[in-house]
């Protein structure tokens, strides 16, 4: 069947063809050919190297963003058990442009301010490397919460997932962030192919409105960053009143910001839907970055004693890895849920959290039970116990299956896939019972 096609607003034909001239029939005809698909591998999980020998999937890179590969739509990755591992994240190619600009290090102490559902965040997770800390802001709860599942499935062990209005935000953390980013609402230009939503409310009274949201979060993204620091601001539209019109705004109201550049991913040039990119750097002597040093009252330290005997004992997680998790970290209880907040963050108090850090453990009946989270968290040198699976062993578990392996194995062990890990099971007379998360089990 012939695809329809897509009839584009005469307001934003007009004024696209203001801007590209003898291009825009290049860029008109980009809305008709195929989307391009790409994803991410996670550093978190393995190396480059490590990941392309390990997957299955024939990819070829992303130019601008090292972590980023074209795949096939028909080899549909997203099925794979190593999706469910967090072995990679289905991310748009052009929109990878956005991190690559913050340029995040080891170390950093980042905001992505308008994060869900995820996929910016995460891939500056993996530029972090778990070193530093991450806050990932979402003010839509049901996209947050979104968010916060695919912080867990990534292994991210260094983030906090807040549901904050963007004054929220920096009445709590002013002059806080060695870099901000800002993937602001937008009208989504760069969407029409992928979303009919996005087509039929565009607007030249919702561009407008854009703008002037985009500029009230810009200016609380300029609270919280420290001098010397760096601010991105992404949108995934075209048109200039969102774009160099908002940065030229901010920049008129900023004189404390110099802007270092600007990048427009045009559909009919790259191999992506498109996106514009604005890089400033706040003047000014930088701070020092690194963790924060945080002091644990004495029940804490109880606490963490106690989080580190489980670790290490009924887990077999390694010495050094038991370091990394707990070393000068606070832990919050949530219900009977036990988390390990990011090193920088010593209370939660007037904020709100979808996900205060590490989930590590649960306590079920004066007894510890590792979490889902911990699980994907961890590799499989992490532990003293991990079985890998097959392929369809993998499948099978997700769907909620138990496993069967030597009787000699008992407790709890570690499943891999491929190398990348995947969950929990508990070995018992040669069966490793399912400990996979229902909500998150494949229909059979």
């Amino acid at each position: 069947m012939e695809k329809e096609k897509i009839v584009l607003p005469e307001a934003f034909v007009k004024s696209m063809r203001e801007i590209l001239k003898d291009e825009y029939d290049a860029f008109e005809a980009s809305y008709e050919s195929e989307r391009y698909a790409g994803l991410r591998y996670n550093p978190l999980k393995a190396t480059r190297e490590a990941f392309l020998e390990a997957v299955p999937f024939k990819l070829e890179p992303v130019e601008w963003a090292s972590e980023g590969f074209y795949y096939n739509l028909e080899e549909r990755p997203g099925k794979s058990a190593l999706h469910e591992a967090g072995a990679f994240y289905i991310q748009e190619p052009s929109a990878m442009s956005a991190v690559a600009a913050l340029d995040p290090q080891p170390g950093d102490y980042v905001l992505d301010m308008c994060a869900a559902p995820g996929g910016k965040s995460t891939q500056i997770a993996g530029r972090l490397m778990g070193e530093g800390l991450l806050v990932s802001n979402e003010y839509v709860r049901d996209r947050a919460r979104i968010l916060s599942s695919n912080i867990e499935r990534m292994g991210v062990r260094n983030a906090l997932v807040l549901n904050e209005t963007p004054e929220g935000l920096s009445a709590r953390f002013p002059s806080f962030f060695d870099k901000v980013l800002v993937d602001a609402p937008c009208s989504g230009e760069g969407m029409f192919k992928k979303e009919e939503n996005a087509l039929g409310e565009w607007s030249p009274e919702n561009v407008q409105m854009c703008h002037e949201r985009q500029l009230m979060i810009l200016e609380e993204a300029a609270k919280m960053l420290k001098a010397g620091g760096v601010l991105v601001y992404s949108t995934c539209t075209f048109n200039k009143v969102e774009n160099e019109g908002t940065v030229d705004a901010f920049l008129k109201s900023h004189p404390e910001f110099e802007l270092e550049k600007t990048e427009r991913f045009w559909p009919h040039k790259i191999k992506g839907e498109g996106h514009f990119v604005a890089r400033f750097h706040m003047k000014g002597e930088p701070a020092p970055s690194g963790d924060r040093e945080v002091a644990l009252s004495k029940s804490e330290v109880g606490r963490v004693k106690e989080i580190r005997d489980f670790l290490a004992g009924e887990l077999g997680v390694s010495a050094a890895c038991v370091e990394t998790l707990t070393r000068r970290r606070h832990i919050e209880a949530f219900g009977d849920n036990l988390y390990l907040l990011p090193r920088g963050i010593d209370t939660l108090r007037g904020l709100k959290v979808e996900r205060p850090g590490l989930w590590v453990a649960t306590v079920k009946k004066n007894r510890l039970e590792p979490s889902h989270s911990l699980a994907l968290a961890l590799g499989a040198t992490d532990v003293a116990a991990s079985v890998a699976l097959s392929d369809a062993e993998a499948d099978r578990y997700i769907e909620g299956n138990t496993i069967p392996c030597d009787p000699s194995l008992k407790g709890w062990v570690l499943l891999t896939v491929r190398g990348f890990s995947l969950a929990f099971g508990k070995a018992s007379g040669g069966v490793i019972k399912n400990h996979y998360p229902k909500g998150l089990r494949r229909m059979q």
